[in-house]
């Protein structure tokens, strides 16, 4: 039996309507439930490549596929003969240099007493000119009123005139001294430059053969090696990659419409799909500044043509809380997923 043609519209009212609540209340005001879920979360970690900082080819591997290390373990080594051989010239440059400073040094030390010598010895020619000027005003006076001879007074002139040459010859070898003082002073500090750049160029080639060795630089798992011995590598070729799994966290992806609540340090609740019955306790760490959307390489245009609004994601990034056994089990990329309970909230909104 059919029904009445009212009824069937009261029906399909009915169910319109019953649709639309459904829909308002999954999108719309979902952010006023109590508890936030998604299944878009995964286990992360912030991983660190590690690669050679100098080329050459590798010596010794001493790690293995998913073997734990700590920061400063020695991961492999590249053979360092060449690196040797450079910091040995660089050496041998630097005694050099400090061998021609040294010499530099001795040379103005000499050159000070020449400078010294010369010095007094002008010191002693203008106490030897003042006494003859002194003599020839006398023998002058003298020959004057006949108490002296002409030959003592022209005797008197003619030492006066030495004496004063004498000055003129001594003052000029003093200045040549002192200029090269001068000089030996400008090649020793271009001397003690050069050593300088010297010392410079040995910690240089002591740091290059540092790097023949590769260390850790921080704990975590080995992964991705891809370094063989005897192969050759260049620099800031990727060689393996440190995973800090005792730093993992969850990167939730949950629809924008969700996030009306959440603060940081509100707790979270994760399963695992890995661990079937485990149970992880976790606590709200911070948003992302933006959609994933926003930093694809190209970005959606909505200015134009037709649009269709699509709710957007953001990362939560969720942190687990310490002391917690199963947590160790944990691997990188694991699914995961997280509940956040937005009525126990920390102090602030994100």
């Amino acid at each position: 039996m059919s029904l009445p043609l009212s009824l069937k519209v009261g029906s399909a009212v009915v169910v319109a309507v019953a649709i639309a609540a459904a829909g308002y209340h999954l999108y719309a005001d979902e952010g006023a439930a109590t508890r936030q879920i998604t299944d878009d979360a995964y286990v992360a970690a912030d991983s660190t490549l590690v690669s050679p900082r100098v080329a050459g080819v590798v010596q010794t591997i001493l790690v293995e596929d998913n073997q734990s290390v700590r920061a400063g373990d020695l991961l492999a080594t590249i053979d360092d003969r060449e690196y040797r051989v450079a910091l040995h010239a660089a050496n041998a440059r630097l005694d050099a240099a400090t061998a021609a400073q040294s010499v530099l040094d001795a040379q103005i030390r000499q050159h000070e007493k020449v400078v010294e010598q010369a010095k007094a010895t002008v010191d002693a020619d203008q106490a030897s000119l003042k006494l003859a000027q002194a003599n020839a005003r006398r023998y002058e006076n003298l020959a004057a009123d006949g108490s002296g001879t002409i030959q003592e007074r022209q005797t008197a002139t003619a030492q006066l005139q030495i004496q004063g040459a004498s000055v003129v010859r001594d003052e000029a070898a003093l200045g040549a001294a002192r200029r090269e003082h001068t000089v030996l002073t400008a090649r020793r500090e271009q001397a003690a430059a050069e050593t300088a750049a010297a010392k410079s160029a040995v910690e240089a080639a002591e740091l290059q053969l540092s790097y023949t060795r590769i260390i850790a630089p921080i704990d975590g798992t080995v992964g991705q090696r891809d370094v063989r011995i005897g192969q050759y590598v260049n620099i800031a070729r990727p060689l393996l990659a440190l995973v800090p799994l005792q730093s993992a966290y969850i990167e939730a992806h949950f629809r924008e419409t969700q996030l009306t609540r959440i603060k940081a340090g509100q707790k979270v609740d994760i399963k695992v799909d890995t661990l079937p019955g485990v149970r992880l306790t976790g606590h709200v760490d911070s948003v992302a500044p933006a959609t994933g959307l926003s930093f694809s390489p190209i970005a959606p245009n909505n200015a134009t043509g037709n649009f269709t609004k699509v709710v957007q994601r953001l990362t939560v990034k969720i942190k687990l809380d310490a002391g917690q056994r199963d947590a160790g089990r944990l691997k990188v990329g694991m699914s995961v997923v997280p509940t956040v309970n937005v009525d126990n909230g920390g102090p602030e909104h994100i």
